[in-house]
């Protein structure tokens, strides 16, 4: 068995800006539950993914995967569309 699995970690979330280039904020929600109340929240963070070709627009749902570190604050980058924006 020479061949390695990599196992990346992947995240889903919604495109909130694509404003800079090659580069798209993915603002990711999760949902636990509190400690101590039990109430159900939901937690979310931003995270800046690589996208070489500018291809996602605000609104998309994506799915992130860990990479390499790309720049000081980029170590993500976008694998697939999951669901289009829809434009109003």
């Amino acid at each position: 068995m020479s061949e390695q699995t990599k196992l990346t970690r992947t995240l889903v979330g919604r495109v909130t800006s694509n404003k800079m280039d090659k580069t798209v904020t993915v603002l990711v929600e999760r949902r636990v539950t509190h400690p101590l109340y039990g109430k159900i929240i939901v937690q979310s963070k931003k995270y800046h993914a690589h996208d070489d070709a500018n291809q996602y627009n605000e609104g998309d749902l994506v799915e992130i995967a860990e990479t390499r570190p790309v720049s000081k604050t980029k170590s993500w980058a976008v694998i697939k569309l999951i669901e289009a924006a829809r434009i109003v």
